[in-house]
Protein backbone atom coordinates (compact mmCIF):
# COMPACT_ATOMS: atom_id res chain seq x y z
CA UNK A 1 0.00 0.00 0.00
CA UNK A 2 1.37 3.69 -1.09
CA UNK A 3 0.28 6.64 1.04
CA UNK A 4 0.08 8.23 -2.38
CA UNK A 5 -2.80 6.64 -3.10
CA UNK A 6 -6.79 7.49 -2.55
CA UNK A 7 -7.24 4.06 -0.82
CA UNK A 8 -4.50 4.74 1.53
CA UNK A 9 -5.72 8.06 2.35
CA UNK A 10 -9.54 8.02 2.54
CA UNK A 11 -9.58 4.64 3.28
CA UNK A 12 -6.71 2.66 5.12
CA UNK A 13 -6.16 5.64 7.44
CA UNK A 14 -9.10 7.39 8.26
CA UNK A 15 -10.07 3.71 9.83
CA UNK A 16 -6.46 3.41 11.38
CA UNK A 17 -7.12 7.08 13.43
CA UNK A 18 -10.40 6.34 14.48
CA UNK A 19 -10.01 2.91 15.63
CA UNK A 20 -6.80 4.43 17.48
CA UNK A 21 -8.33 6.97 19.20
CA UNK A 22 -11.58 5.41 20.32
CA UNK A 23 -9.47 2.05 22.01
CA UNK A 24 -8.18 2.90 25.98
CA UNK A 25 -4.49 4.21 25.71
CA UNK A 26 -3.15 0.80 26.63
CA UNK A 27 -5.39 -0.95 23.45
CA UNK A 28 -3.56 1.65 21.00
CA UNK A 29 -0.54 -0.79 20.48
CA UNK A 30 -2.75 -3.44 19.44
CA UNK A 31 -4.83 -1.47 16.72
CA UNK A 32 -1.36 -0.07 15.70
CA UNK A 33 0.00 -3.74 15.84
CA UNK A 34 -3.00 -5.05 13.45
CA UNK A 35 -2.99 -2.00 10.82
CA UNK A 36 0.79 -2.55 10.58
CA UNK A 37 0.55 -6.18 9.42
CA UNK A 38 -2.40 -5.25 7.38
CA UNK A 39 -0.72 -2.68 6.07
CA UNK A 40 2.29 -4.82 4.71
CA UNK A 41 -0.03 -7.79 3.92
CA UNK A 42 -1.78 -5.60 1.57
CA UNK A 43 1.45 -5.21 -1.04
CA UNK A 44 3.10 -8.58 0.28
CA UNK A 45 0.75 -10.85 1.07
CA UNK A 46 2.41 -14.12 2.07
CA UNK A 47 5.82 -12.21 2.90
CA UNK A 48 4.06 -11.27 6.16
CA UNK A 49 5.22 -13.95 7.41
CA UNK A 50 8.71 -12.45 7.63
CA UNK A 51 7.62 -9.93 9.64
CA UNK A 52 5.74 -12.51 12.04
CA UNK A 53 9.64 -14.52 11.69
CA UNK A 54 11.47 -11.20 12.95
CA UNK A 55 9.19 -10.38 15.38
CA UNK A 56 10.13 -13.70 16.77
CA UNK A 57 13.78 -14.00 16.30
CA UNK A 58 14.58 -10.70 17.89
CA UNK A 59 12.24 -10.75 20.74
CA UNK A 60 13.63 -13.52 21.88
CA UNK A 61 17.47 -12.67 21.18
CA UNK A 62 16.66 -9.29 23.31
CA UNK A 63 15.33 -11.35 26.24
CA UNK A 64 18.38 -13.60 26.22
CA UNK A 65 21.08 -10.90 25.92
CA UNK A 66 19.57 -9.22 28.76
CA UNK A 67 19.68 -12.59 31.06
CA UNK A 68 22.74 -13.09 30.25
CA UNK A 69 23.90 -9.68 31.14
CA UNK A 70 22.05 -9.95 34.48
CA UNK A 71 23.78 -13.04 35.25
CA UNK A 72 27.37 -11.68 34.04
CA UNK A 73 27.81 -13.78 31.27
CA UNK A 74 28.86 -11.24 29.06
CA UNK A 75 29.70 -14.26 25.85
CA UNK A 76 26.80 -15.66 26.05
CA UNK A 77 24.91 -12.03 25.46
CA UNK A 78 27.54 -11.49 22.62
CA UNK A 79 26.50 -14.86 21.13
CA UNK A 80 22.88 -14.24 21.67
CA UNK A 81 23.53 -10.51 19.60
CA UNK A 82 25.70 -12.47 16.60
CA UNK A 83 23.28 -15.15 16.34
CA UNK A 84 20.47 -12.29 15.98
CA UNK A 85 22.83 -10.52 13.39
CA UNK A 86 23.46 -13.32 11.34
CA UNK A 87 20.21 -14.28 11.20
CA UNK A 88 18.61 -11.04 9.85
CA UNK A 89 21.56 -10.61 7.44
CA UNK A 90 20.84 -13.83 6.33
CA UNK A 91 17.18 -12.58 5.34
CA UNK A 92 18.19 -9.92 3.77
CA UNK A 93 21.31 -11.79 1.73
CA UNK A 94 18.88 -14.28 0.95
CA UNK A 95 16.32 -12.07 -0.72
CA UNK A 96 18.17 -9.37 -1.71
CA UNK A 97 20.91 -10.82 -3.07
CA UNK A 98 21.00 -14.67 -3.95
CA UNK A 99 19.98 -14.31 -7.47
CA UNK A 100 22.91 -11.35 -8.24
CA UNK A 101 25.39 -13.82 -6.56
CA UNK A 102 24.28 -16.90 -8.30
CA UNK A 103 23.78 -14.44 -11.57
CA UNK A 104 27.10 -13.69 -11.27
CA UNK A 105 28.85 -16.44 -10.41
CA UNK A 106 26.84 -18.15 -13.86
CA UNK A 107 28.28 -15.29 -15.62
CA UNK A 108 32.08 -16.81 -15.16
CA UNK A 109 30.79 -19.71 -15.44
CA UNK A 110 30.27 -20.96 -11.99
CA UNK A 111 26.85 -22.87 -11.83
CA UNK A 112 26.59 -24.61 -8.27
CA UNK A 113 24.42 -21.96 -7.17
CA UNK A 114 20.84 -21.81 -8.81
CA UNK A 115 19.09 -18.38 -9.75
CA UNK A 116 15.57 -18.55 -7.86
CA UNK A 117 13.98 -15.41 -9.38
CA UNK A 118 13.24 -14.56 -5.30
CA UNK A 119 10.69 -11.74 -5.22
CA UNK A 120 12.15 -8.83 -2.87
CA UNK A 121 9.99 -8.14 0.06
CA UNK A 122 9.40 -4.24 -0.24
CA UNK A 123 11.31 -2.39 2.47
CA UNK A 124 13.43 -5.16 3.55
CA UNK A 125 16.08 -3.45 3.66
CA UNK A 126 15.03 -1.01 6.18
CA UNK A 127 13.05 -3.36 8.42
CA UNK A 128 16.10 -5.99 8.97
CA UNK A 129 18.33 -2.90 9.65
CA UNK A 130 15.82 -1.45 12.09
CA UNK A 131 15.46 -5.09 14.11
CA UNK A 132 19.65 -5.69 14.22
CA UNK A 133 19.49 -1.93 16.01
CA UNK A 134 17.21 -4.27 18.95
CA UNK A 135 19.49 -6.30 20.23
CA UNK A 136 22.33 -4.53 20.21
CA UNK A 137 21.02 -1.60 21.96
CA UNK A 138 20.14 -4.09 24.17
CA UNK A 139 23.76 -5.63 24.74
CA UNK A 140 25.25 -2.18 25.02
CA UNK A 141 23.00 -0.97 27.77
CA UNK A 142 21.06 1.51 25.57
CA UNK A 143 17.69 -0.13 25.79
CA UNK A 144 16.02 -2.35 28.09
CA UNK A 145 14.60 -5.79 26.89
CA UNK A 146 11.08 -5.66 25.39
CA UNK A 147 8.86 -8.10 27.62
CA UNK A 148 5.89 -7.28 26.02
CA UNK A 149 5.99 -9.12 22.73
CA UNK A 150 2.64 -6.93 20.76
CA UNK A 151 4.74 -3.77 21.78
CA UNK A 152 7.63 -5.68 20.27
CA UNK A 153 5.70 -6.52 17.42
CA UNK A 154 4.73 -2.71 17.14
CA UNK A 155 8.23 -1.27 16.67
CA UNK A 156 8.87 -4.20 13.73
CA UNK A 157 5.74 -3.37 11.90
CA UNK A 158 5.14 0.55 12.46
CA UNK A 159 3.86 1.41 9.27
CA UNK A 160 4.59 4.99 8.90
CA UNK A 161 7.85 4.12 8.53
CA UNK A 162 8.19 0.27 7.53
CA UNK A 163 8.76 -0.27 4.13
CA UNK A 164 11.17 3.35 3.41
CA UNK A 165 12.29 4.73 6.49
CA UNK A 166 13.69 6.59 8.22
CA UNK A 167 15.62 3.65 9.82
CA UNK A 168 14.60 4.03 13.40
CA UNK A 169 16.96 2.18 16.08
CA UNK A 170 15.25 0.74 19.19
CA UNK A 171 16.90 3.07 21.70
CA UNK A 172 15.08 5.93 19.64
CA UNK A 173 11.91 4.65 20.01
CA UNK A 174 11.61 2.07 22.99
CA UNK A 175 10.49 4.24 25.44
CA UNK A 176 7.88 5.66 23.04
CA UNK A 177 6.02 2.21 22.32
CA UNK A 178 5.53 1.84 25.45
CA UNK A 179 4.25 5.38 26.18
CA UNK A 180 4.10 8.50 24.31
CA UNK A 181 2.31 11.99 24.49
CA UNK A 182 -1.05 13.27 22.56
CA UNK A 183 -2.52 16.43 21.84
CA UNK A 184 -3.79 18.67 19.16
CA UNK A 185 -0.93 20.57 18.15
CA UNK A 186 0.85 17.31 17.80
CA UNK A 187 -1.15 15.86 15.57
CA UNK A 188 -2.24 19.01 13.56
CA UNK A 189 1.79 19.36 13.06
CA UNK A 190 1.56 15.59 11.77
CA UNK A 191 -0.66 16.81 9.12
CA UNK A 192 1.13 19.52 7.95
CA UNK A 193 4.39 18.09 7.82
CA UNK A 194 2.41 15.01 6.27
CA UNK A 195 0.82 17.34 3.33
CA UNK A 196 4.25 19.18 2.81
CA UNK A 197 5.44 15.05 2.23
CA UNK A 198 2.42 14.53 -0.19
CA UNK A 199 2.94 17.70 -1.95
CA UNK A 200 7.01 16.85 -2.83
CA UNK A 201 5.77 13.51 -4.18
CA UNK A 202 2.91 14.15 -6.14
CA UNK A 203 3.75 17.46 -7.50
CA UNK A 204 7.72 17.62 -7.83
CA UNK A 205 8.40 14.55 -7.92
CA UNK A 206 6.12 12.56 -9.95
CA UNK A 207 6.31 15.32 -12.89
CA UNK A 208 10.05 15.85 -12.92
CA UNK A 209 10.57 11.92 -12.95
CA UNK A 210 8.47 12.31 -16.41
CA UNK A 211 11.45 13.81 -17.34
CA UNK A 212 13.79 11.73 -16.71
CA UNK A 213 12.21 8.87 -17.78
CA UNK A 214 11.63 10.54 -21.45
CA UNK A 215 15.79 10.92 -21.01
CA UNK A 216 16.69 7.59 -19.50
CA UNK A 217 14.51 5.92 -22.35
CA UNK A 218 16.49 7.99 -24.87
CA UNK A 219 19.34 5.90 -27.25
CA UNK A 220 22.80 6.87 -26.98
CA UNK A 221 23.18 8.22 -30.37
CA UNK A 222 19.83 10.67 -29.60
CA UNK A 223 21.31 12.28 -26.44
CA UNK A 224 23.21 15.19 -26.44
CA UNK A 225 25.46 16.63 -23.64
CA UNK A 226 22.61 18.97 -22.33
CA UNK A 227 20.29 16.64 -22.28
CA UNK A 228 21.73 14.08 -20.62
CA UNK A 229 22.40 16.96 -18.09
CA UNK A 230 19.08 17.88 -18.00
CA UNK A 231 18.21 14.21 -17.35
CA UNK A 232 20.02 14.08 -14.48
CA UNK A 233 18.89 17.23 -12.79
CA UNK A 234 15.20 15.75 -13.19
CA UNK A 235 16.94 12.60 -11.34
CA UNK A 236 18.34 14.95 -9.05
CA UNK A 237 14.97 16.63 -8.06
CA UNK A 238 13.24 13.32 -8.48
CA UNK A 239 15.15 11.59 -5.67
CA UNK A 240 15.41 14.00 -3.54
CA UNK A 241 11.75 14.97 -3.97
CA UNK A 242 10.54 11.22 -3.90
CA UNK A 243 12.33 10.01 -0.79
CA UNK A 244 12.13 13.20 1.30
CA UNK A 245 8.95 13.06 0.31
CA UNK A 246 8.48 9.93 1.97
CA UNK A 247 10.32 10.93 5.09
CA UNK A 248 8.18 13.79 5.78
CA UNK A 249 5.17 11.85 5.56
CA UNK A 250 6.49 9.26 7.69
CA UNK A 251 7.37 11.93 10.05
CA UNK A 252 3.94 13.52 9.91
CA UNK A 253 2.23 10.02 10.42
CA UNK A 254 4.31 9.45 13.53
CA UNK A 255 3.69 12.05 14.93
CA UNK A 256 -0.82 11.73 14.17
CA UNK A 257 -0.02 9.03 16.13
CA UNK A 258 2.16 10.13 19.00
CA UNK A 259 5.39 9.76 18.12
CA UNK A 260 8.22 11.48 17.70
CA UNK A 261 10.78 10.59 14.39
CA UNK A 262 13.81 11.84 14.18
CA UNK A 263 14.26 13.91 10.43
CA UNK A 264 16.00 11.82 7.49
CA UNK A 265 16.90 14.97 5.39
CA UNK A 266 18.15 18.19 6.01
CA UNK A 267 18.50 20.41 2.97
CA UNK A 268 20.96 18.02 1.50
CA UNK A 269 21.34 19.93 -2.01
CA UNK A 270 22.67 23.01 -0.44
CA UNK A 271 25.85 21.49 0.52
CA UNK A 272 29.84 22.91 -0.13
CA UNK A 273 30.79 19.58 0.45
CA UNK A 274 30.51 16.05 -0.04
CA UNK A 275 31.24 15.52 3.24
CA UNK A 276 28.76 17.91 4.57
CA UNK A 277 25.99 16.36 1.93
CA UNK A 278 26.34 12.42 4.01
CA UNK A 279 25.53 14.84 7.19
CA UNK A 280 22.36 16.02 5.10
CA UNK A 281 21.51 13.04 2.83
CA UNK A 282 19.21 9.90 4.27
CA UNK A 283 20.76 10.83 7.74
CA UNK A 284 19.39 7.74 9.66
CA UNK A 285 21.02 5.16 7.15
CA UNK A 286 24.48 7.32 7.90
CA UNK A 287 23.86 7.67 11.28
CA UNK A 288 23.14 3.66 11.45
CA UNK A 289 26.13 2.36 9.82
CA UNK A 290 28.68 5.13 11.83
CA UNK A 291 27.16 4.04 14.82
CA UNK A 292 26.67 -0.27 14.28
CA UNK A 293 29.77 -0.41 11.33
CA UNK A 294 32.07 2.00 11.60
CA UNK A 295 32.50 2.47 15.33
CA UNK A 296 32.02 -1.30 16.34
CA UNK A 297 35.11 -1.97 12.99
CA UNK A 298 37.43 0.75 14.82
CA UNK A 299 36.37 3.92 13.73
CA UNK A 300 39.49 6.36 13.59
CA UNK A 301 41.05 5.05 16.85
CA UNK A 302 43.27 2.87 15.12
CA UNK A 303 45.18 4.70 12.77
CA UNK A 304 44.77 6.32 9.37
CA UNK A 305 44.97 3.26 7.49
CA UNK A 306 42.13 1.43 9.55
CA UNK A 307 40.14 4.25 9.70
CA UNK A 308 40.34 4.52 5.59
CA UNK A 309 40.23 0.22 5.72
CA UNK A 310 37.09 1.16 7.96
CA UNK A 311 35.55 4.05 5.50
CA UNK A 312 35.89 1.68 2.76
CA UNK A 313 33.95 -1.12 4.25
CA UNK A 314 30.97 1.51 5.30
CA UNK A 315 30.95 2.76 1.83
CA UNK A 316 31.31 -0.35 -0.22
CA UNK A 317 27.93 -1.66 2.50
CA UNK A 318 26.40 1.65 2.03
CA UNK A 319 26.29 1.18 -2.26
CA UNK A 320 25.19 -2.97 -2.06
CA UNK A 321 22.67 -1.87 0.76
CA UNK A 322 20.63 0.56 -1.94
CA UNK A 323 20.62 -2.77 -4.48
CA UNK A 324 21.94 -5.78 -5.62
CA UNK A 325 23.47 -4.66 -8.83
CA UNK A 326 27.17 -3.69 -9.73
CA UNK A 327 26.06 -0.20 -10.14
CA UNK A 328 25.43 0.31 -6.64
CA UNK A 329 28.46 -0.61 -5.41
CA UNK A 330 30.55 1.60 -7.49
CA UNK A 331 27.68 4.44 -6.41
CA UNK A 332 29.10 3.62 -3.27
CA UNK A 333 33.18 3.36 -3.79
CA UNK A 334 33.02 6.65 -5.82
CA UNK A 335 32.08 8.60 -2.66
CA UNK A 336 34.45 6.22 -0.72
CA UNK A 337 36.70 7.75 -3.04
CA UNK A 338 35.59 11.55 -2.97
CA UNK A 339 34.82 11.82 0.85
CA UNK A 340 39.11 10.68 0.80
CA UNK A 341 40.01 12.87 -1.20
CA UNK A 342 38.06 15.93 0.80
CA UNK A 343 39.68 14.56 3.99
CA UNK A 344 43.31 14.19 3.19
CA UNK A 345 43.22 17.05 0.32
CA UNK A 346 40.38 19.47 -0.21
CA UNK A 347 38.03 20.16 2.79
CA UNK A 348 40.36 23.04 4.30
CA UNK A 349 40.26 24.67 0.54
CA UNK A 350 36.53 24.16 0.19
CA UNK A 351 36.32 26.12 3.44
CA UNK A 352 38.32 28.72 2.48
CA UNK A 353 36.73 29.37 -0.84
CA UNK A 354 33.51 31.33 -1.42
CA UNK A 355 30.46 29.50 -1.23
CA UNK A 356 29.07 29.37 -4.40
CA UNK A 357 32.45 27.44 -5.62
CA UNK A 358 31.91 24.71 -3.00
CA UNK A 359 27.81 24.31 -4.09
CA UNK A 360 29.12 24.28 -7.56
CA UNK A 361 31.81 21.54 -6.76
CA UNK A 362 29.25 19.04 -4.52
CA UNK A 363 26.05 19.61 -6.98
CA UNK A 364 28.30 18.63 -9.72
CA UNK A 365 29.57 15.70 -8.28
CA UNK A 366 26.04 14.82 -6.70
CA UNK A 367 24.64 14.72 -10.29
CA UNK A 368 27.36 12.44 -11.56
CA UNK A 369 26.38 9.99 -9.07
CA UNK A 370 22.87 9.64 -9.34
CA UNK A 371 23.62 9.01 -12.81
CA UNK A 372 25.44 6.00 -12.04
CA UNK A 373 22.52 4.64 -9.42
CA UNK A 374 19.48 5.51 -11.91
CA UNK A 375 21.21 3.51 -14.35
CA UNK A 376 21.71 0.12 -13.58
CA UNK A 377 22.92 -1.28 -16.72
CA UNK A 378 26.52 -0.82 -16.83
CA UNK A 379 26.51 -0.80 -20.69
CA UNK A 380 23.91 2.02 -20.70
CA UNK A 381 25.53 3.57 -18.07
CA UNK A 382 28.83 3.99 -19.99
CA UNK A 383 27.03 5.47 -22.83
CA UNK A 384 25.33 8.05 -20.90
CA UNK A 385 28.26 9.13 -18.93
CA UNK A 386 30.07 9.37 -22.45
CA UNK A 387 27.18 11.71 -22.98
CA UNK A 388 27.40 13.87 -20.28
CA UNK A 389 31.19 14.73 -20.64
CA UNK A 390 30.69 15.30 -24.45
CA UNK A 391 33.07 12.29 -25.54
CA UNK A 392 32.61 10.73 -28.91
CA UNK A 393 31.57 13.93 -30.81
CA UNK A 394 27.93 14.18 -29.54
CA UNK A 395 25.88 17.51 -30.44
CA UNK A 396 25.70 19.79 -27.18
CA UNK A 397 22.18 20.89 -27.84
CA UNK A 398 19.07 20.36 -30.17
CA UNK A 399 15.17 20.76 -30.42
CA UNK A 400 14.78 17.86 -28.14
CA UNK A 401 16.43 19.96 -25.46
CA UNK A 402 15.09 23.13 -26.09
CA UNK A 403 11.17 21.32 -25.82
CA UNK A 404 11.95 19.35 -22.76
CA UNK A 405 13.39 22.35 -21.27
CA UNK A 406 10.48 24.97 -22.13
CA UNK A 407 8.24 22.42 -21.24
CA UNK A 408 9.41 21.27 -17.55
CA UNK A 409 11.15 24.97 -16.48
CA UNK A 410 8.22 25.81 -14.24
CA UNK A 411 8.32 22.51 -12.10
CA UNK A 412 12.28 22.54 -11.93
CA UNK A 413 12.54 26.54 -10.67
CA UNK A 414 9.79 24.96 -7.94
CA UNK A 415 12.32 22.13 -7.54
CA UNK A 416 14.91 24.37 -7.45
CA UNK A 417 13.62 26.78 -4.40
CA UNK A 418 11.81 24.13 -2.38
CA UNK A 419 14.91 22.04 -1.84
CA UNK A 420 16.23 25.33 0.00
CA UNK A 421 15.21 26.50 3.22
CA UNK A 422 14.11 30.14 1.89
CA UNK A 423 10.13 28.60 2.19
CA UNK A 424 11.04 27.66 6.05
CA UNK A 425 12.69 31.21 6.51
CA UNK A 426 9.86 33.16 5.24
CA UNK A 427 7.86 31.17 7.20
CA UNK A 428 9.54 31.71 10.27
CA UNK A 429 9.56 35.43 9.89
CA UNK A 430 5.69 35.36 9.92
CA UNK A 431 3.65 36.13 13.12
CA UNK A 432 1.64 33.44 14.54
CA UNK A 433 -1.16 34.30 13.29
CA UNK A 434 -0.25 34.47 9.72
CA UNK A 435 1.80 31.21 9.93
CA UNK A 436 -1.30 29.65 11.46
CA UNK A 437 -3.60 31.31 8.45
CA UNK A 438 -0.86 30.52 6.03
CA UNK A 439 -0.89 26.81 7.28
CA UNK A 440 -4.85 26.50 6.94
CA UNK A 441 -4.49 27.48 3.46
CA UNK A 442 -1.63 25.22 2.26
CA UNK A 443 -3.32 22.48 4.00
CA UNK A 444 -6.02 23.11 2.17
CA UNK A 445 -4.87 23.90 -1.38
CA UNK A 446 -2.30 20.97 -1.01
CA UNK A 447 -5.00 18.47 -0.06
CA UNK A 448 -7.70 19.44 -2.91
CA UNK A 449 -4.79 19.63 -5.62
CA UNK A 450 -3.08 16.53 -4.11
CA UNK A 451 -6.55 14.64 -4.17
CA UNK A 452 -6.88 15.67 -7.99
CA UNK A 453 -3.43 14.65 -8.77
CA UNK A 454 -4.49 11.10 -6.99
CA UNK A 455 -7.67 10.61 -8.67
CA UNK A 456 -6.22 11.45 -11.98
CA UNK A 457 -3.22 9.53 -11.78
CA UNK A 458 -1.89 6.04 -11.69
CA UNK A 459 0.12 3.62 -9.58
CA UNK A 460 3.22 5.71 -7.81
CA UNK A 461 5.88 3.81 -5.65
CA UNK A 462 8.63 5.77 -4.15
CA UNK A 463 11.54 4.68 -5.43
CA UNK A 464 12.93 3.69 -2.42
CA UNK A 465 10.43 0.88 -2.18
CA UNK A 466 13.07 -0.80 -4.32
CA UNK A 467 15.57 -0.95 -1.36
Amino acid sequence: MVFSTPIFMFYFLVLTLFLYYIVPRRGRNVVLLASSLFFYWWGERAYVSIMFLSTAIDYTHGLLVERCKARGNDKGAKMAVASSIVFNLALLCFFKYWDFIAGSLQSVGLTFMPVLGVHLPIGISFYTFQTMSYTIDVYRGDARAQRNILNFGTFVTLFPQLIAGPIIKYKDLGDQIDRRDYSADKFSSGVQIFMVGLAKKLLIANNVGMLWDSYKAMAPAELTVAGAWLGVLAFTFQIYFDFSGYSDMAVGLGRMLGFEFLPNFNYPYISKSITEFWRRWHISLSTWFREYLYIPLGGNRRGKGRQVFNLLVVWAATGIWHGANWTFLFWGLYFFVLLMVEKFLLLKPLKKAPAIVGHVYTLFLVMVSWAIFAIEDLGHLASYLRVMFGLGGVPLADGTFGYYLTSFLPVLCVAAVASTPLGRAIYRNMGTRAQQAVCTVLVAAGLLVCTAYLVAGTYNPFLYFNF
